[in-house]
């Protein structure tokens, strides 16, 4: 048994090395040609945001199982990988189900406070300096038992993936950290492009393996799908199945409000992973507990957050009023010399006090007028407001209003966003 399985290792990595030797657009339409994405999904198979403690349990051993068998961690006595970035409200971890089985996994990480696992290595600045939110892809998975399904599980996987960003996160550029050998497959099905030439030796969120980044800009992807795979017959066609196509077995979340996270942490979850399975919290320094409880400000979640110093009780790390990102639309309209100027903006972040908009075109400052912002679907606030500040970024212009005073539609979206309760249950 163990001579066969050596031939095994040794047999896949000369063809490996064969592979390698190709040219590499050749090697490219190779995996193109691999392509196996079923357009209508085993009605068994649910793809939905992990919100129960179960789901992300499994979800969280899945993934240890995945990098301790890649050599990408150590085993953890917990039999878990769960990191600081789970922790955060501007995480999203999605799970596969088949037949009520946690069978596949994937995290989506927004910029918080913490930045990105991956700028530890990779310089991320160009591409902040664009426009729209960037989101680190991490934490991939699939069970063993499904890995050898050509690909059943991690399409429909991806597909919810690119449709939560496009449609839910407000994402517009996708960063990964993948493995070397990974890296042709992401470049040559979906069009990601390295962020630098030189692969990085040691990346430490990965125990040290060898990592290449890269980025997506999901602006521009539909344009190249169409390009490549728009005249590809259906399981090959990937501009049908991930910007037309939509799968019954995604379960959007349901919201009340036009939120940009999907927060699932209750007190009583956030203890279960990070102090109690895993002592990831124990682990933090003053700044990242800090950074914690700034965000995490509601009492019921201070008695399980980590201790801080009394130098870290006294750091200023947070606003007078939080900030909260949404993407909404609204009408601001004003008044000079008996005529109405309406202008279309996309509200981006909230406060108790203020906003922030991105407008196509520029707005006078310190002119007083009244703001009619769609919260959600069922939720609308209209209240007097004023522009205070600008910035402009390509061919967008951003402005920060100030309410005169916030209505009860205001002040209850807030309190949710505040209290990490906005589904549709309120």
């Amino acid at each position: 048994m163990i001579r066969k399985s050596s031939a095994k290792k040794r047999f896949r990595q000369f063809l490996r090395n064969a592979f390698a030797r190709l040219p590499r657009d050749l090697r490219h339409a190779i995996y193109r040609a691999m392509i196996d994405c079923d357009p209508a999904p085993d009605s068994r198979l649910e793809l939905k945001v992990a919100d129960t403690r179960e789901e992300l349990e499994d979800c969280f051993r899945i993934l240890h199982d995945a990098y301790v068998a890649s050599g990408f961690m150590k085993p953890a006595p917990s039999g878990l990988r769960v990191t600081i970035y789970h922790a955060l409200p501007t995480t999203t971890t999605l799970c596969a189900k088949y037949d009520g089985r946690v069978v596949g996994t994937m995290s989506m990480i927004r910029d918080g406070v913490f930045g990105f696992p991956l700028q530890s290595v990779f310089d991320i600045s160009e591409l902040r300096a664009q426009p729209g939110h960037i989101a680190e892809i991490s934490a991939l998975a699939v069970h063993p038992d499904f890995r050898a399904t050509g690909g059943a599980i991690l399409f429909p996987l991806m597909k919810f993936m690119y449709e939560y960003c496009t449609q839910y996160f407000d994402t517009r550029h996708l960063v990964i950290a993948v493995n070397p050998d990974k890296i042709e497959l992401y470049e040559s099905l979906l069009f990601f492009e390295r962020l630098q030439e030189n692969v990085v030796d040691r990346y430490d969120f990965a125990n040290g393996a060898p990592a290449v980044g890269a980025t997506l800009d999901l602006q521009r992807a539909p344009e190249i799908f169409r390009r490549v795979y728009g005249d590809k017959r259906p399981r090959k066609n990937l501009y049908d199945y991930f910007v037309s196509r939509r799968l019954p077995n995604i379960k959007l979340p349901r919201r009340r409000y036009y939120t940009t996270n999907d927060p699932v942490l209750t007190p009583a979850t956030l203890n279960y992973f990070f102090n109690e399975r895993c002592q990831v919290f124990d682990s933090l320094d003053d700044r990242r507990r800090a950074l914690l409880w700034s965000i995490y400000d509601q009492p019921e979640y201070r008695s399980v957050l980590p201790l801080l110093s009394e130098k870290a009780q006294v750091a200023p790390v947070m606003r007078r009023h939080q900030r909260f990102s949404l993407r909404c639309p609204a009408e601001i309209r004003f008044e000079s010399e008996g005529q109405v100027h309406s202008y279309a903006v996309t509200v981006i972040e909230i406060s108790l006090t203020g906003f922030q908009v991105s407008s196509q075109s520029p707005i006078p400052l310190g002119q007083p007028g009244d703001a009619i912002v769609e919260l959600g679907a069922e939720e609308s606030s209209r209240m007097r407001v004023r522009p205070v500040r600008e910035h402009h970024a390509a061919n967008e212009f951003f402005y920060g209003f100030q309410l005169q005073e916030p209505d009860s539609t205001w002040r209850r979206c807030v309190g949710a966003l505040e209290t990490l309760q906005t589904g549709t249950e309120l």
